[in-house]
């Protein structure tokens, strides 16, 4: 009888350690795609902030071309085309940049959805 109560505490001895390294694995595994899953995040952070630092870049050197143009003109009517013509170009760059700033953050979106269906 004490040697088939030894045998079941040595049984659940060895159950709980399969248990315990089991769950070790699982924690580390975790803790790799958390880390991979940081990094993915840190690096989408730093490309969006890039675009909007070139975007930026770009408008500023666009109001500054229609400014000289401005300032340089014969007439005020020449003035307003030069206006009319920067305004109707900044709304068409500002549609194109807002929507790559989407497509980044669908695509950093879709790749943490997709990381999560990984588990």
């Amino acid at each position: 009888m004490a040697t088939d109560t030894n045998q079941t505490i040595n049984e659940g001895l060895h159950a709980a350690q399969g248990a315990g390294e089991q769950i070790g694995a699982q924690m580390r595994a975790a803790g790799e795609q958390m880390r991979a899953s940081g990094e993915r995040m840190a690096a989408a952070g730093s490309e969006l902030g890039m675009r909007l630092l070139d975007q930026a870049e770009e408008n500023t050197r666009q109001a500054f071309a229609a400014m000289r143009a401005a300032a340089q003109a014969k007439d005020v009517g020449e003035v307003l085309r030069i206006q009319t013509d920067f305004l109707r170009e900044q709304s068409s760059r500002a549609v194109d940049q807002a929507r790559q700033i989407g497509e980044l953050i669908t695509n950093y979106g879709r790749d943490a959805m997709d990381q999560i269906g990984k588990k």
